[in-house]
């Protein structure tokens, strides 16, 4: 697959991606706001924002792979 194919696939699974992971903390924080109290929904939604990021840099990566023909790299 060449690279221009990959960023193109790799754009849209991010997008998709990060609105799914929204919707997701959404719900959790939705069904136990009460159990986390003041103190532990600034610390859920601070880790919460940090956690998509693995899952981004893992695609990134893959769309940044330069092609096999690629003699530049």
């Amino acid at each position: 697959m060449r690279q221009r194919t990959r960023k193109l696939f790799g754009t849209v699974l991010l997008v998709a991606w990060v609105a799914f992971y929204a919707l997701l903390v959404m719900a959790i924080m939705h069904n136990a706001v009460r159990r986390f109290g003041p103190v532990g929904e600034p610390v859920f939604y601070a880790l919460a924002g940090i956690a998509w990021i693995p899952v981004a840099m893992l695609v990134i990566w893959w769309m940044a792979k330069p092609d096999p023909d690629d003699e530049t790299a």
